[in-house]
């Protein structure tokens, strides 16, 4: 009987990726891997092209990197995968994750536009850019339960994946 765990996605199965894990025998979260080569470009250098090259060009840069993983949880209907950032990573690298923590609720996993594919969402405060090459750990991933308010009635059901509840 599985109860919570991690698969790749389709798109990766033959990119030679790893399923999390933790790192030591009491650690709480386990660690995610990037699936491919990517750059997080600092933000003075997006904020500087903005004002020489105008709004419009820029524009599209000020945004956060989204770094894939490959990797789909599954898990209980009454439980969340929290996503944090390494803590090495503000302190030695200078990116952050530009929305705190990533919650990926359960009916994340297999939705239709993209399988559920976990992916961290970065920003780099940094003066120079930051290359993170495929198999770095970027994250950690910690599975909680949560609870509802009384009263609670939501019913409906995810559609898609990233910002697919924005429109509910």
């Amino acid at each position: 009987m599985t109860v919570r765990g991690f698969e790749i996605t389709t798109a990766y199965q033959a990119k030679g990726i790893n399923l999390p894990i933790r790192a030591t025998k009491n650690a709480a979260g386990y660690d995610f891997e990037a699936a491919e080569d990517i750059v997080i470009p600092a933000i003075w250098k997006q904020v500087i092209q903005h004002f020489t090259k105008g709004a419009e060009a820029s524009e599209k840069i000020l945004k956060p990197v989204l770094v894939p993983t490959g990797i789909k949880a599954y898990m209980g209907e009454d439980e969340y995968l929290q996503l944090a950032n390494r803590s090495s990573n503000p302190l030695k690298r200078f990116i952050t994750l530009s929305n705190g923590i990533g919650v990926i609720d359960s009916d994340y996993y297999n939705n239709p536009d993209n399988e559920g594919h976990i992916m961290f969402q970065f920003s780099n405060f940094g003066l120079t850019d930051v290359k993170i090459k495929k198999g770095e750990r970027i994250g950690q991933g910690i599975f909680l339960p949560f609870l509802k308010a009384d009263n609670d009635r939501a019913e409906t059901l995810r559609t898609g994946g990233f910002g697919s509840s924005d429109q509910q």
